[in-house]
């Protein structure tokens, strides 16, 4: 849900959250290993550790010592309604504006879809 103009920890949190949301990583799934993502990503280690650490604080995964990171029990569920949330109160007034600004036919931009 970032585009290319957001920083780079957000875009990654962003690839993690889409690879739980469509069941890439299911509950009891082990993440990648922060090298390895960090590799997939062409990221710093760093900054892929600090992508983890916002799942882990907001309880979508643990972290299992000298094993790794795993998606918990409900976390696809509970991703879901806060990135809705924040879809309906950060993105959707966004979209809003530019379909408003731009004069754009909402029947028009719906047929698309």
């Amino acid at each position: 849900m970032h585009n290319e103009d957001s920083p780079v920890y957000l875009r990654l949190r962003g690839a993690i959250a889409a690879g739980i949301l469509r069941g890439e990583y299911r509950p009891g799934d082990q993440l990648p290993s922060v090298r390895a993502f960090a590799a997939e990503h062409g990221a710093n280690p760093l900054t892929v550790a600090k992508a983890y650490q916002g799942f882990q604080d907001d309880g979508y995964v643990e972290v299992r010592r000298g094993i790794g990171m795993f998606v918990l029990p409900g976390a696809p569920e509970r991703l879901r309604a806060a990135e809705r949330e924040t879809f309906r109160r950060v993105h959707w007034p966004r979209i809003v504006e530019a379909v408003e600004l731009l004069d754009l036919n909402w029947d028009e931009l719906l047929e698309r879809v």
